[in-house]
Parts: structure tokens; sequence; C-alpha cells
């Protein structure tokens, strides 16, 4: 039976990254996330790969909600001024909250934090305390590394079960939109 994804956290870098597809493909993600009625839950910034996926949702009609952390805020990301970003207190109650809003999670290229996502992500898959899909774009072969380290991770037996993760991933935002439509079947 087909489960309608309604809401997805999209984890993402807060810089462009070096390769203008990434941006593109940002672009593209809040796009598709608007025209099909997704809602679209990120960490709230206004600015890198995470800013231009919220602008471009919010420009096509697509509700956007942000979950933040007042040190983030501070440091780094200012707030988006288009959408409603609600400040928690630390980076565990922004995850929680994100995954608590969320019916499966998209990952696009980003740094430590996004890589800190996916695989919080990929633990709770693990134990068992979430079967949420979860949906790579893989920009210009940029997960390519991760996945031969998980490949290693399960060869060398530090991974027992592959269906155990919940894992979906595309080269271009059309064939993972493909997939978040078709999900379930």
């Amino acid at each position: 039976m087909k489960h309608k994804l309604n809401s997805l956290a999209v984890y993402c870098g807060h810089e462009f990254g070096t390769d203008p597809q990434f941006e593109r493909d940002a672009t593209r993600i809040g796009e598709l996330l608007a025209r099909n009625k997704i809602r679209m839950i990120f960490g709230g910034g206004d600015v890198g790969l995470m800013g231009a996926t919220a602008t471009a949702a919010i420009r096509n009609g697509g509700v956007v909600m942000g979950v933040s952390t007042h040190d983030v805020v501070a440091k780094q990301e200012p707030v988006h001024a288009e959408i409603e970003v609600k400040i928690v207190n630390g980076v565990n109650e922004r995850k929680q909250r994100m995954y608590e809003m969320s019916d499966g999670f998209i990952i696009l290229p980003g740094g430590i934090g996004t890589l800190n996502e996916f695989t919080d992500i990929l633990t709770m898959q693990q134990i068992g305390e979430s079967n949420k899909p979860l949906f790579v774009m893989n920009t210009a072969k940029f997960w390519e590394p991760f996945y031969n380290l998980f490949g290693a991770m399960h060869s060398n037996g530090f991974i027992e079960n592959l269906d155990d993760y919940h894992v979906h991933i595309a080269n271009t935002p059309d064939e993972l939109f493909k997939q978040i439509l078709n999900y379930g079947d």
C-alpha cells in the first residue's frame, strides 16, 4: 500500500560547496517539495544549500517550517526571514523536533552537521527506533565515499543486516522525487 509522505526534513549544508550543481539541485528539491505539496522541515537558516532549498519551496507556494537553536543562530545561520523558525535549546532537541515533524528525510550534500543527521537516522533505523525513509541526493557523486565506507562496514562485519536500513539514493532531483512519490509501492 502506497504511503504518502506529507512532510520531509531536509538536511544539507549551510554553505553552497564548490560545485554549482549542489545549489541547482537544492533549488530543484525545494521546487519539487512545493509542487508536490510536501511540507519542508529544515534547520531554519537562510544560508547555503538550506537557504536555497527553503527559498525555492516558498517561492513555489510550499509550506516550510524551520527549527534552529540559539547557538546556531548566533554563530552561523541567520534565520530565514520568510518563514516561522522555532528556536530550541540545543542541537539534540533540534534534531528530535525535526524528526517528530517529518514522515521521512532528504539528505543533500553538506558538512559535519549533515553527516551527523544522516548517521543519526541510520542508527535509529538499525536499532529499530525508526522506519521512516531516508532519501539521499547524490549530487555530483558527493556521497560516494560514504557509500564505500558503509560497504566496508558491512563487508568487515560491523553492519550485519542491510535490510535494517530504508535508504533510497538518486543522482538527480527528478529521480529522487520519483522515489519519494512512489514510496510504499
